[in-house]
């Protein structure tokens, strides 16, 4: 099979995975009295970055390809932070930066303390100071703690608002929807499986370098879940689901890195990675950066009707970014 056939073959059942995820996690959260905001951060979030985990996995320990396993985790976040501005665009009824709670602040500054902890070793790596235990980075075990913490940290902001709403589905209905959830988590922990490959098959036939391959065209494709998912919840009128499961699929995604590493037999997977990668951090801080802006400030004027200037710079941004990357991929072969 050609890597091509591969790559939409695995990108497609992830996208018919997704609204499973959605409706499942929406109904768990209402029986179970939590808030959308933690289910979309803790369990959503988790499952829509299934293909992160896996292909990372894949790339790391399987393939052995560093810029594939970094190029995916790190491009993953730039392309959910333009799928707000995505949401922003379907957003017709008003602007998604007025229609959401302010809670996701929190989860998107958290955000960009883990983006800052593994922009650090992928600079640090290939010069005198890398603390590491055997092959494995010594930043690594701290991208997982500060994961953990970010995810309690949420868990205790949201829990008040939890316990405010009242339960309108029958006690059974999780059970039913948790077999739903993971039925659906399984087919896309699969299909992800596969895509580290048919990235290294594209990247080999198409000449392209595979910094610019896992950033992009991998990262694009393992984040479908996230797209089918905050359409899915816009139409469902859950946009904070939405825009949570967003903001911690980027949580998840990064602390994938520390896995990443230590699947990565060769070394430490910051030193083998190209420095390139730098850059995607860079812009991704950037772009949460104007999220947090954008939903304190709460801007009722967009353009043309459409879209937002926080959406439009969002968007400028990851379209920036991935022109940089292709340069530096085409100077560098």
């Amino acid at each position: 099979m050609s890597g091509w056939a591969l790559f939409a073959g695995s990108a497609l059942l992830i996208a018919l995975a997704g609204p499973v995820l959605t409706r499942s996690a929406d109904r768990i959260a209402t029986a179970l009295r939590l808030s959308r905001s933690w289910i979309g951060v803790a369990l959503l979030s988790t499952a829509t970055s299934l293909p992160e985990l896996v292909t990372g996995f894949s790339a790391s320990g399987i393939v052995g390809d560093a810029d594939l396993a970094v190029g995916d985790a790190l491009g993953s976040t730039l392309f959910n932070l333009a799928l707000i501005a995505l949401l922003d665009l379907l957003s017709r009824e008003d602007s998604l930066f007025r229609r959401v709670e302010q809670g996701h602040v929190l989860t998107a500054a958290l955000g960009v303390l883990l983006l800052a902890a593994a922009g650090a070793p992928l600079l640090l790596a290939h010069g005198p100071f890398h603390p590491r235990i055997g092959h494995v980075s010594l930043f690594s075990p701290v991208l997982l703690i500060l994961y953990l913490a970010a995810i309690h940290a949420v868990f205790r902001h949201e829990r008040p608002v939890a316990l405010s709403r009242e339960v309108s589905v029958a006690v059974e209905a999780p059970r039913r929807d948790i077999a739903r959830y993971l039925f659906a988590a399984v087919a896309v922990a699969s299909a992800g499986t596969m895509l580290p490959f048919a990235g290294e098959q594209i990247a080999g036939d198409m000449g392209w370098d595979r910094s610019f391959v896992g950033t992009v065209l991998l990262a694009a494709a393992t984040s479908l879940p996230e797209l089918v998912v905050v359409i899915a919840a816009l139409r469902a009128n859950a946009v904070d689901l939405g825009v949570a499961t967003l903001l911690g699929s980027n949580l998840f995604d990064i602390a994938v890195l520390s896995l990443d590493d230590v699947a990565y037999r060769p070394g430490s997977l910051f030193a083998a990675a190209d420095t390139a990668h730098a850059g995607t951090v860079f812009a991704a801080t950037m772009m949460s950066a104007i999220v947090i802006i954008a939903i304190l400030n709460r801007p009722r004027y967009r353009v043309f009707g459409w879209l937002g200037w926080s959406s439009i710079a969002l968007a400028g941004l990851y379209f920036g970014a991935t022109w940089l990357l292709l340069l530096v991929g085409a100077h560098n072969g």
